[in-house]
Formats: C-alpha cells, structure tokens, sequence
C-alpha cells in the first residue's frame, strides 16, 4: 500500500494541504516584499518617472499572492502570524511611500484606472438617485452625470465628470470630457436645484472640456463661460470635491463653489504637466518638472488659498479602499454643508464672488 503525502495530486484533490508548497510561497512572497522595500529605501528621494506608480502595481502583485496564500486550507497560528506581519510591512511601506509623493507621483495617482470616479462616491455616501439627462436643447452626454439624490435625509442635487474603465465604457463616457451639452444639462440641474432650495454637490475628474470640432461647432467657451457666471449667483449653497484630476476651464465650469474640497492625491490645474511641459520647453517628457512648478497638489493649493479644504485618503491612495474613501469624503461633506448653510442667502453670495475675486492675488502695489 502506497503511504499519500503532500506532493500526491490525489491526496490534494481530498483536501489535504501542501504545506512544503504554502511555505515556498510564503517564501517567494517575503522575498518579492523584500525587493519592493529596498528599491524604495534605494530611491532617496530621486524622482525617477512613474517610480511610485510602479511600486504600487508590485504591491498590488505582492497583496494578490497574500490574498491566495490566506485561501490556503490547513494553516497554523504561525503561518497565520507570518501573513499578518507581511500586511503590516505593505501598509507602513505604503504609508512611507505616500508621505513622499511628490506633484507627478500624485498626478499619477489622480488618474490611477481603479480610483473612485463620481458614480462610485454616489452609490455610497448619497441615497435615492435619480439622474438627470439631456440639455433640452442638443443631447445627453455621459461624460457629465446629474441627479438629484438624497444626503443624510436631505434633497440635494448632484453633478460630476464620470470617466469609466474598460475601453467600450470610455468611448460612452468620452474619456471624461464634456461637450457643451454637458455643461448645458449641468446648468439646467443647477437650475432645478436653485429653484427648489436644493444644496449643490459637484464631483470634478477630468482631463478637460473636449477640444473636438463639433464641440467647438456648438459653443464650448460660451457653455464654460455661462456656468462660470451663473454658479457666481446661484442662491443655494454649492460644495465641490476635487476627486481626481482637475483640469483647465472644463473643470472650473462646475466648481465655483461656497468650499472646494481635494481629495488628498488629486490634482488641479488649467492644464496637465504634459502640455505645460510642452508648451515651455517644447519637450513632453520634462512632464515631472512641469508637475512641480505648477504647483498643482491639494497641499500647494490649499497654500495658495485656491481651496478650502483637503480630503485624506485610505493609506496608498483612494484606489486602495473605496469604501473607507467614501467615508472620509463623506464626513467633509458634511461638516462643510453644515458651516455653508449656517449664513443667509446674500451673505452666500457675496462670499462666494469675494472668494474667486482673491485668487491668485499675490502682487500689492503701494500708493
């Protein structure tokens, strides 16, 4: 009689653990978080492209083997210890690596495929929604969704950029990038909102207003221009979140708010780091130079009095936990809701104009 051990693929097809095969996995699985920790202690703040996009994704890869070792039948208290200390080592490492993102490393994180986009944070903080489609004058466009939806109890209406993941929802989606009946159905749900008392939430992610001809063909500057002048007067409180990437006048044209919030690792500029780059030393690739000059972070922003408030994020960035991004984002919603609504309507107003007039205020000439 044959005595069965671990390497029998027909003892294993009982359910009997490979205990010699887990170990060599938990081994190469130390080793690759081994690899990631000392190329990371290697970088001493050099801000080589895309290091700490890439240090993410072996992360990933390293949390994907952890996932599949936890799957393992037969393990004991020490194999379930050794796991443990491996997620401690990723979460300290992805706490050290956040601490020193600089602008491109964020930039990169803006726009990581997995982040929360606006329909994300709508199916967990809010309840009720209701989408609003069409411009009552051109069309509908994805790119721009609005609704209304209820907040904590309260009617509240909603709009946001929404870009998408997989290729086919992309093209639906344009990439994120409204055409000019996309701001024109934003206004109209502003409108809505303004005429039933209803507070306003706008999520920004966007590269830009789309630059095609058509969108040209149809106004796309009087579009933007006409939001800009109608959020200046509109007699609700308005509360925007930077959750990605803002980018030039295609973003401002839903956030010119009473606060404007960021989450921590969005960015928001009038133009990405690759066309600034462009334009001022006709070469693309100075991108994470362009980055930094910008000045295009939540934390240079918040120092520059362009907004109000920064979001924090779960440890590695918003893509890491939906769910724990929802909430922290949802508490800031709150409790700036809950000041905006605190002052009457004209007081509102002329805060809301005073607060954009400041901007970028940073010569005084004396008399």
């Amino acid at each position: 009689m044959k005595v069965p051990n671990s390497r029998n693929p027909k003892a294993q097809a009982k359910g009997a653990p490979d205990v010699a095969n887990d170990a060599l996995v938990m081994t190469g699985v130390e080793f690759l978080l081994s690899m990631v920790e000392a190329r990371w202690a290697a970088r001493n703040g050099d801000g080589s492209k895309g290091f700490g996009e890439r240090t993410h994704q072996e992360l990933e890869k390293v949390e994907q083997q952890i996932t599949r070792l936890e799957g393992a039948a037969g393990q004991d208290e020490k194999t379930r210890g050794e796991i443990q200390q491996l997620h401690d080592r990723i979460q300290s490492l992805r706490k050290e690596m956040t601490s020193h993102f600089g602008a491109w490393e964020k930039t990169e994180l803006a726009r990581h495929p997995q982040r929360p986009y606006p329909l994300d944070y709508i199916e967990r903080i809010f309840t009720n929604w209701s989408e609003i489609h069409g411009d009552r004058g051109f069309g509908d466009d994805p790119a721009l969704v609005c609704g209304m939806a209820r907040f904590h109890g309260e009617e509240v209406m909603i709009v946001g950029h929404q870009k998408a993941r997989d290729t086919k929802q992309k093209v639906y989606r344009n990439f994120g990038m409204p055409n000019p009946e996309g701001y024109r159905k934003a206004l109209r749900a502003m409108k809505i909102a303004e005429k039933f008392g209803r507070p306003l939430f706008t999520f920004v992610d966007t590269p830009g207003a789309y630059p095609g001809l058509g969108a040209e063909e149809r106004g796309q500057a009087e579009a933007i221009a006409r939001n800009l002048r109608e959020m200046v007067r509109l007699r609700v409180p308005i509360v925007t979140t930077i959750t990605g990437e803002g980018g030039s006048g295609g973003a401002l044209a839903i956030a010119v708010a009473d606060r404007v919030l960021m989450m921590e690792n969005s960015i928001y500029a009038v133009i990405s780091p690759e066309g600034c780059a462009s334009i001022m030393w006709r070469d693309p690739t100075k991108k994470e130079l362009a980055a930094q000059a910008m000045r295009i972070t939540a934390d240079d922003l918040k120092e520059l009095g362009c907004i109000d408030d920064i979001v924090p994020e779960p440890e590695g960035g918003a893509h890491v936990d939906h769910e724990a991004a929802a909430l922290l984002l949802d508490a800031a919603l709150q409790r700036h809701l809950s000041d905006v609504k605190k002052g009457r309507v004209k007081e509102l107003l002329d805060s809301r104009y005073t607060k954009f007039r400041n901007m970028a205020q940073f010569l005084q000439v004396e008399d």
